[in-house]
Parts: structure tokens; sequence; C-alpha cells
């Protein structure tokens, strides 16, 4: 039987079925039969599929003109997702993730052995976390990408130990319930340690001027990942988001060009 195909060359939004809940995502796929590498993206704390400023969206298309077929998605709780973000945790994203590669792997275009995963802030550390549980992912690319994530909220853990879940408030979106077992699954997981049993290609990038997550975890990446396929990139002047709100894209296209051209030789 004949594997299911999208068109080419457009953004197409899907419902995938998930293990846990329906998945909302959007795909990009090349002009052309494939079958195509893929890049799954993974995106940051309060943030949706799209990324902050739309980032994810301007990256897809320069993938798909790479030759590089991408998905990107939305965790529990944020964009299209129908539930609330109690239900997010680092193994939910992780579970949410392995059914949008499934969902992939299931469309006829694609080449199922050449998979990608790329991760923005938290996203970093879902796709870090997905790379060292997943045998086959050949590249990894994290942008700012968190390594420890026990700073986060930490003086709200009373709170959700006190009701099941912390509000999380944001200057930019709506609140956020972070569940206490968010909390206890940061506290149970070592990034570093499980990040040595990933076997790919590593591009660690952060901006000079990330005041969120420090430019330095790019180190902390790179030594926990045994492959000697593995480098860092530090964009000078960029924030956490890589300045894509500041009018000038200088940076953030910078990012975009070195991310597609790791993909094209790892993939």
């Amino acid at each position: 039987m004949a594997l299911p195909s999208l068109a080419q060359a457009a953004d197409q939004d899907v419902t995938i079925a998930g293990t846990q809940r329906p998945i909302a995502a959007t795909i990009t796929l090349p002009d052309g039969d494939g079958p195509f590498p893929f890049v799954v993206m993974y995106h940051g704390t309060g943030s949706n599929r799209h990324e902050a400023g739309n980032g994810y969206d301007l990256l897809a298309p320069k993938l798909a003109e790479a030759g590089i077929a991408s998905a990107r998605f939305d965790f529990a709780g944020n964009g299209d997702s129908p539930v609330d973000y109690v239900e997010y945790r680092l193994s939910t994203g992780v579970q949410d993730g392995l059914d949008v590669i499934a969902y992939m792997r299931g469309l006829d275009q694609i080449d199922d052995a050449r998979l990608g995963v790329l991760g923005w802030s938290q996203g970093g550390t879902i796709a870090m976390l997905t790379a060292a549980r997943t045998p086959d992912v050949k590249s990894l690319v994290t942008w700012a990408g968190a390594v420890d994530l026990s700073q986060m909220a930490a003086n709200q853990l009373a709170e959700a130990e006190q009701n099941g879940y912390a509000v999380l408030t944001f200057d930019w979106r709506t609140p956020l319930n972070l569940s206490l077992g968010w909390f206890h699954e940061v506290r149970d997981t070592d990034v570093a340690k499980e990040l040595a049993a990933y076997k790919g290609a590593v591009l660690a990038i952060a901006g000079s001027k990330d005041d969120v997550v420090d430019p330095s975890v790019t180190d902390t990446i790179l030594t926990a990942a045994p492959t000697t396929d593995k480098h860092k990139e530090i964009i000078e002047g960029a924030d956490h988001t890589f300045n894509i709100f500041s009018g000038d894209m200088s940076a953030f296209d910078t990012l975009s060009q070195i991310t597609v051209d790791q993909f094209k030789k790892a993939l």
C-alpha cells in the first residue's frame, strides 16, 4: 500500500492523533518527489510551533530550498494544542516529538533514516533528550538550548506542591499552569548524562548576549556529547531570541544559514 503524500513547497497545517493528545503541527516539504531528509523543530517555553518572531516559520522554507523537509508542532497547552499546559512535562514533550517523527515517516516523500532535531531554549532540552533516547537521530542542533532547568520557576515549587501546579506569568502571553510533575522530572533528569548516549552530529548555537541561557552552556553540551562531530557557534551581539524582535535580522539570518548548512552536511 502506498504511503500518504502531502503537497510540496507550501506550509500545511495538520493534526496528528498523538499518543497522549492531538498535536497541532505544520509541515513544509521541498519541491520534488523525494525522499527527503527531515527535521523536527521543538519550541521554547511559552512559545508555539511558529516560535519567537515566527522564527521557525522563517527557517522552514530555507530548509525546503536546501531539499530538507520539516515539521514544527505545539507542545501541550501552547499554540493550537487543545489541552492545558498542566499536561506538559519533559517526558510528554519527548513523546509528542516522537509522534511527529512517526507521522513524518508515514509520508512517502520522507527518507526515514535521515532525521534531524532542532530545539530552541527549553525546546533544546527536549531535542537533546530525544536525540539521547532515539538512536537514529543523525543530527542535533540547539538554539540557546538549556541543559539544566532547575532554576526555572524554582521559587514556585512550594506553590506547585500545594496546588499541583504553579502559575507562570509572562509579558507576552497569558499565564501557563506548570505542573508539579514538571518540577519532579526536571529534578530527576540529568540531560548532560543522557546526552552521553547520543552518537550523532551536534551543533550548539548561542548568542553572546543571551541573559536567559548562558552562552557557556554550549560548552556543556559539547562536553556531554561523545561524538567527534560536534561544534558550537556563538553569534556576537545576539540575545536569547537572536535579536529577532529588534528589527535587525542579521543575527537571525546568520543563525538560519548556519543551521541549514549543518543539516545539509549531517543529513
